[in-house]
């Protein structure tokens, strides 16, 4: 695991598949800041918890110019039946290997499951607001939308 970024650092260049297979890449979101999200494993309650809450201000974040996306090591299919089941309108990006999770420093738990971290980004691609908590999975969302509405109000 690489170094966890924090708040104030320039983020790596995200460019991975989501569930459909479509590239998503951080240096074509333009003026739009970037919610990002690392969870461990599609379909486990507490990573239910925290997509669905994050689908339920999915279109609050996308109305302050956000853009979310969720990550995991999952493959392709799972993240297709997760993101089914579960009625979610982001992209799921599909992190085979974890080497987005190792550029960002997303620590394990207890060197065995995938932490839980979201980031939120700036349109310059700066880390504004990092929250890591493996528990509270909905707690990633109230996080994430209030610093969004921070950076919008010009305080972040």
């Amino acid at each position: 695991m690489g170094t966890p970024l924090i708040v104030g650092d320039p983020a790596p260049l995200i460019a991975l598949p989501d569930a459909e297979g479509v590239e998503r890449r951080s240096d074509q979101l333009g003026d739009r800041t970037l919610v990002l999200f690392f969870y461990p494993k599609d379909d486990t309650p507490g990573c239910t918890m925290e997509a669905c809450a994050f689908r339920d201000s999915y279109a609050d974040l996308r109305a302050l110019g956000a853009e979310v996306w969720g990550v995991s090591g999952d493959d392709a299919a799972s993240h297709q039946r997760f993101a089914a089941r579960h009625q979610l309108p982001y992209p799921l990006l599909v992190d085979r290997g974890n080497a987005l999770r190792q550029a960002f420093g997303v620590p394990s738990v207890l060197g065995l499951l995938p932490g839980r971290v979201t980031y939120v980004m700036d349109r310059h691609g700066v880390i504004r607001h990092r929250f890591n908590n493996l528990l509270d999975g909905p707690a990633h969302r109230r996080e994430a939308l209030a610093a969004v509405q921070r950076l919008q109000a010009g305080h972040g």
